[in-house]
């Protein structure tokens, strides 16, 4: 069985697809979460989409909402990692 490592966040994965999906790069993201007022650094946003950085609920509101896209699709696949996730654990198997 291969292993899956999951790092501080659950959406990472998730939302890099769903930007992708709308052919916008990491820059594009950015500059529609400023326009709602969000100063997010594309740094962020790419520790985000890689794990290394956590993301809160209001995080999760707002790139949905940027995205226009449901809540659930940036948790797309999650349910065997929630627990993990919250005990703060970075690998997962």
């Amino acid at each position: 069985m291969e292993q899956k490592r999951i790092g501080l966040n659950i959406i990472g994965e998730n939302l890099r697809r769903i930007r992708k999906s709308k052919k916008w790069t990491q820059t594009a993201l950015i500059a529609h979460c400023q326009i709602m007022g969000w100063q997010l650094s594309r740094e962020s946003l790419a520790k985000v989409e890689t794990g290394l950085r956590r993301v809160n609920d209001a995080e999760v509101c707002l790139f949905a909402k940027v995205l226009r896209c449901p809540i659930d699709a940036l948790m797309e696949g999650a349910d065997e990692f929630l627990l993990a996730v919250a005990r703060h654990g970075p690998d997962v198997v």
